[in-house]
């Protein structure tokens, strides 16, 4: 039977490879000095990106500027033809003002582009390119829009029809720009213009029905 001198050994024996373990366990646990590099650089950029919002945020409480829209402000219908074989052709001309009410700031709208369609046929597609406008100023977009035979369901000539009865005929415009304006020297706000309403015509004379819902709303 081992003695207790025997037990001593043996607990000696294993001590130090006990503490080798201690050791080792505690060397794998430092953390890399680049991980503490990574974690600073993270916290400064989000700090950054959060003062620039808060500083952002201030100036566009203390300029309030007034968001630019498009409108729709005058329009004519300068053809209106469709025959027995239900073919329609049209030409209209649509008066765009991009306006910018800033006082303060200078506005700028991008990515233009509008739809106009006859009872879900599509007519023309109305685009633009980037259009700066200065501060509480306007810019007006002529477009001159002319389609091409566009046939025409029964039921839509039947409408073709009343309308001329009525004389009253409607055409949908639905589509959107982007706008940007400067907060003083600050930084930028953005807004998507979204414009869908119904322009309406008296096929006789080809004059406009104004009203008020051809305005942009933002989003």
């Amino acid at each position: 039977m081992p003695s207790h001198r025997d037990h001593g050994h043996a607990a000696e024996h294993h001590q130090p490879r006990l503490r080798r373990r201690l050791v080792n366990t505690h060397h794998s646990a430092n953390t890399h000095p680049l991980i503490w590099l990574a974690a600073i650089l993270c916290t400064v950029i989000a700090i950054g990106v959060v003062i620039a919002g808060i500083v952002v945020f201030v100036g566009y409480v203390v300029i309030h500027p007034r968001i630019p829209v498009i409108s729709i402000t005058n329009a004519h219908l300068d053809l209106l033809s469709n025959d027995y074989a239900g073919l329609l052709q049209t030409q209209l001309t649509i008066m765009v003002l991009a306006q910018n009410g800033n006082a303060k700031a200078h506005a700028t709208f991008s990515d233009v582009r509008f739809n106009l369609s006859y009872q879900g046929q599509a007519i023309a597609v109305m685009v633009a390119g980037i259009i700066e406008v200065p501060k509480n100023s306007s810019q007006t977009l002529r477009y001159v829009v002319q389609s091409k035979s566009i046939p025409l369901t029964p039921e839509q000539m039947e409408e073709v029809d009343q309308s001329w009865k009525r004389d009253i005929i409607g055409f949908d415009v639905k589509g959107s720009a982007r706008t940007r304006w400067r907060v003083g020297p600050l930084g930028s706000v953005r807004f998507w213009c979204n414009l869908e309403c119904q322009l309406r015509f008296h096929p006789s004379n080809g004059s406009y029905i104004k009203h008020s819902r051809c305005t942009s709303e933002s989003k």
